[in-house]
């Protein structure tokens, strides 16, 4: 959830409740909790307010400091984006999050994960090759690209073979240029061990 913050060049580090991902409890402790209730990230403190769901907060940052701009102004693009952002947000990741790989029995978890992605990242690529330009909608970044990036990760996780989907490559290449892009990845924040690879995680390992 670092993504929106940095295109904004906030310092989402005083603002965020920091969850270590590496334990399993971290996130349903009662100090977490009493934050937000689900025991779900992300979850942003921020003008007084604790908010939580990746989209609503996005949405928040976008009407109180909107620029740059994550939505456009013309009201059928806006539409755009917020459909592919609810293809990966709503189709894809709610399938494969932690809580559900973590409730199978771990000889499902990577076959599910990597079913589940490689499935929704076909869908994508269709919405995909008719929208975008250098990014997901056009030429500018908007809320989509902030959905693609994470799930192109989730791919590598899952062992999904990404060489089948040129137009989603081309502009997680382009996004992955990007200074706030780049500061966002998962590999860059602090509970992500040195030695961290992605597509040997030990919670969808056999």
């Amino acid at each position: 959830m670092r993504l929106p913050g940095d295109t904004r060049g906030l310092s989402f580090m005083s603002v965020i409740f920091f969850i270590d991902m590496r334990l399993p409890g971290d996130r349903h402790s009662d100090k977490f909790k009493a934050k937000n209730p689900s025991g779900q990230v992300p979850c942003l403190e921020i003008d007084g307010e604790k908010l939580t769901q990746s989209l609503a907060i996005i949405e928040y940052l976008e009407e109180t400091r909107p620029k740059p701009a994550l939505l456009p102004a013309d009201p059928k693009e806006r539409a755009i984006v917020r459909q592919i952002s609810e293809v990966i947000a709503s189709g894809i990741q709610p399938n494969q999050n932690r809580s559900v790989i973590q409730a199978l029995e771990a000889s499902r978890r990577g076959e599910w994960g990597h079913d589940i992605v490689d499935k929704g990242l076909r869908t994508l690529e269709t919405f995909l090759q008719k929208t975008a330009g250098k990014y997901c909608v056009g030429d500018v970044v908007t809320m989509a690209d902030l959905c693609l990036v994470p799930q192109v990760y989730n791919g590598i996780r899952f062992g999904v073979d990404l060489s089948q989907f040129s137009t989603i490559q081309r502009i997680n290449k382009a996004l992955m240029e990007l200074d706030a892009f780049q500061i966002s990845h998962p590999t860059k924040q602090p509970d992500c061990p040195e030695d961290f690879n992605p597509s040997a995680d030990p919670i969808i390992m056999k």
